[in-house]
């Protein structure tokens, strides 16, 4: 969650965001900030180079997120969630979750009392289903070409 704060800050978003705004203030936040328009070795083209590499990661996260991208995912996203969970693993407030089907996704703002609940279940993929999949902001990460 602080990352999708940081991310929105940067952006200035307070709400969701369409695609097309998204990508007009990435384009001009990177104008702003390029890494070219200050002189080698000046303290600001280091800030620059910094504060670029984090625009572009911001923007790619926040499309990531974005209900537009979501929703253009949703089909492919409703499979996966059908296939059992293959591994999982658990950092700060982020649910990192792998499916049989070779996909990842991370869930957002997941705490540690549901992840223990979670991780206790007898059947993972029938408690997620109720409690993480659908309620908890989320992204696709991997998708690594497992064949059977």
């Amino acid at each position: 969650m602080k990352r999708i704060n940081e991310y929105k800050k940067l952006f200035a978003i307070e709400q969701d965001m369409s695609l097309k705004t998204l990508k007009s203030t990435y384009r001009n936040l990177v104008k702003e900030w390029h890494p070219d328009k200050f002189q080698a070795g000046d303290a600001m083209a280091i800030e620059a180079e910094t504060k670029s590499r984090q625009i572009i990661d911001a923007y790619h996260f926040l499309v990531s997120i974005a209900p537009e991208t979501k929703a253009s995912n949703l089909d492919e996203f409703n499979q996966t969630i059908t296939t059992p969970i293959m591994d999982w693993q658990h950092k700060g407030l982020v649910l990192e979750i792998t499916f049989l089907d070779g996909n990842t996704y991370e869930f957002f703002g997941v705490n540690k009392a549901l992840y223990i609940k979670f991780s206790s279940s007898d059947k993972l993929t029938r408690f997620a289903k109720r409690n993480i999949f659908n309620t908890y902001t989320y992204r696709k990460i991997k998708k690594s070409d497992v064949k059977a």
